[in-house]
């Protein structure tokens, strides 16, 4: 895990000038960027002084001196020999590194390090634009081939690893995160657009326009798109490389054959992540994600030394401590506790925002940045973490309505006795009118919905007139294509929704220079879960029916078929009636004042204070969204 930053210029002075000054912008990029890679540092400029090279490094894969970058790969050429053409700069991991190593040197290809990243050289040189195709992993590379004078680079599947750019007629800007870019010179300008349908909804993407950001003149590149940029015409090409087809299904799969392929796949993820030259420990929350990675890896060997990484809230009756200590003790696990409280979040807020760089809708941000702090203090580089499991296997509550909505389309519902088992588990959930019509009408209900938020946006008392005016004709607001599970999860796995909580994962290990890896996204494992029908994830009215019927007999019941889901959520709304919270949330309403985001009204209102996951939690949205005006 690393920082990338990179500079391409168009029209480059070949002088010591403009080297030096090319220098200097790359150096500056790789500072912004020290958090990311503390282990070490390197800068590359070519002959001709247009392409700038800069990288972080997170020493994880082959610790000694072969592993700096950016990194070299020479090939032969039968004229003229050695060919030095590609150079790489590679934030992430490709798991199934040793595996491509061995099928490459079977082509003829040779190795000069134990690094991950010089098989992904040696992939591109093979296999072309279609070497993405090959990688089990997290990633965010740029290969430069001094040859073609051709960019490529490439973003893993889900979004685990980050890669924004700035391009305009002079040059191409590229960074693993936007201070990089604003170091380099690149003018910070907050994106009304998407500060509207945050404040208004939440969101903090455009599901319509993925590589849209909080900054109007910032790009990133989406999951699973490769990037072209071509020096000689100052060309830039995106493509996507990967998808699902949530339609496509193993209808007639028995539950014996999905559970054991299962299974393979998840086990396979977890050993290919495990693969490491530095020690290795676990988030461990006590819910049913963490505690099945835990129990897998002590499966494949002994988990007794591994270190586990708890976060506590005192006298919160969502603390989930109690579970992640019976999952350490049946595992003999070093466990490691932090107990977080709102003074220090305020303590931190700046930090916070520092290293999240946008706008988050909730303080389970800040929960888990102070896990991976504990996680640093322990020294532990590489940490196991759940994040995929509830998109990908249906782990929230609010996929019930989109499962009883297909059965109700199907005529199933009522003999499937899904709602009557939901309900005998605890579960709030309703089946009502509204759902009947979005059942049968998906299509009206979809128009219902957009018209539904955007009155309440522009409705909303808060705003300016002005700001509501000129950001609500491009307000948007996006639900799944059809109305079924699988189409659901694909949303929220692939569209929106994901890539916002892996977004957090990455800022907040980073900020403490640690790597975070996540078995449940193991591509592989995915596409074989959305392949498969819906009752694989909800069954008798249990979400993550698959994964607990797997786990059942490694771990104890409490957990494998615990009712309660709460996903880490911290006491959010108590912190908020803190008076030194409040004097943040104050501060940042007269900052959005000032900037005429707010009426001046706003000043004088109570702030009310919500849970994480409560609806119009505007007074939060307020404290976090101020932090894009400097």
């Amino acid at each position: 895990m690393c920082g990338i930053a990179g500079i391409i210029k168009f029209q480059a002075p070949n002088n010591e000038a403009a080297k030096f000054l090319l220098h200097q912008r790359i150096q500056l990029m790789n500072n912004a960027l020290q958090h990311r890679g503390p282990d070490g540092e390197g800068v590359w400029i070519n002959e001709e002084a247009s392409v700038a090279l800069g990288h972080r490094r997170l020493s994880i894969i082959d610790l000694s001196s072969a592993g700096h970058q950016p990194l070299h790969y020479s090939l032969l050429n039968e004229t003229e020999g050695l060919e030095k053409r590609y150079t790489i700069i590679h934030n992430g991991e490709i798991y199934n590194y040793v595996e491509l190593k061995e099928e490459l040197s079977k082509y003829g290809y040779t190795f000069y390090t134990r690094t991950d990243t010089e098989v992904i050289i040696a992939a591109y040189d093979h296999w072309k634009d279609f070497c993405v195709d090959h990688f089990d992993g997290m990633f965010a590379f740029a290969i430069w081939d001094e040859k073609e004078k051709i960019l490529f680079a490439a973003r893993d599947r889900f979004g685990e690893k980050p890669f924004f750019y700035f391009i305009n007629e002079k040059e191409f800007l590229f960074a693993s995160e936007m201070k990089a870019l604003w170091a380099a010179g690149v003018e910070r300008i907050p994106n009304q657009k998407m500060l509207f349908n945050f404040i208004t909804i939440g969101y903090t993407d455009n599901p319509n326009q993925p590589g849209e950001t909080f900054f109007e003149n910032i790009s990133k590149l989406p999951p699973a798109t490769c990037l072209k940029y071509s020096l000689k015409n100052n060309q830039l090409v995106l493509e996507k490389y990967w998808d699902i087809d949530p339609e496509k299904q193993h209808k007639h799969i028995s539950d014996s054959d999905a559970l054991e392929k299962f299974n393979f796949l998840f086990s396979t993820a977890i050993k290919r992540r495990l693969r490491s030259d530095v020690e290795i420990g676990t988030s461990l929350s006590g819910g049913l994600d963490s505690s099945s990675i835990i129990a897998t890896i002590s499966a494949q060997n002994n988990a007794a030394s591994l270190k586990a990484f708890t976060g506590s809230f005192a006298d919160y009756d969502k603390d989930e401590t109690k579970y992640a200590k019976l999952v350490a003790d049946k595992f003999n696990l070093q466990q490691y506790t932090t107990s977080i409280t709102a003074n220090e979040m305020i303590e931190d807020w700046q930090k916070l925002c520092f290293h999240q760089e946008s706008p988050f809708s909730s303080a389970s941000v800040y929960a888990q940045y102070k896990v991976y702090e504990l996680a640093k203090q322990q020294h532990i580089k590489v940490l196991l973490d759940g994040q995929g499991a509830d998109e990908t296997l249906a782990g929230y509550h609010k996929y019930y309505k989109w499962y009883w909505q297909e059965l109700f389309r199907k005529r199933k519902l009522r003999r499937s006795k899904e709602v009557k088992a939901a309900r005998d588990l605890g579960i709030k959930e309703k089946f009502d009118f509204k759902n009947i019509i979005a059942s049968y009408f998906p299509d009206f209900a979809t128009i219902v919905m957009e018209n539904r938020y955007l009155l309440n946006a522009v409705k909303h008392e808060d705003l300016t007139k002005e700001f509501v005016q000129l950001q609500s004709k491009e307000a948007y607001y996006a639900v799944p294509e059809r109305f079924t599970l699988n189409n659901a999860l694909y949303f929220n796995t692939c569209i929106h929704g994901l890539e916002e909580l892996l977004r957090f994962a990455d800022r907040n290990s980073m900020a403490h220079g640690r790597e975070v890896r996540l078995p449940f996204l193991s591509h592989e494992l995915v596409e074989f879960v959305f392949s498969l029908p819906a009752h694989f994830k909800i069954r008798n009215g249990w979400t993550k029916w698959m994964l607990r019927e797997t786990m059942q007999q490694k771990l104890p019941a409490s957990i494998a078929w615990r009712k309660d889901k709460i996903g880490f959520e911290p006491p959010q709304k108590s912190w908020m009636e803190n008076k030194n919270v409040q004097l943040l949330i104050n501060d940042a309403k007269n900052k959005l004042v000032q900037e005429k985001v707010l009426k001046q009204e706003v000043l004088h209102k109570d702030i009310i204070p919500k849970s994480s996951h409560e609806v119009n939690n505007y007074d939060w949205r307020y404290l976090s969204a101020a932090s894009l005006f400097k």
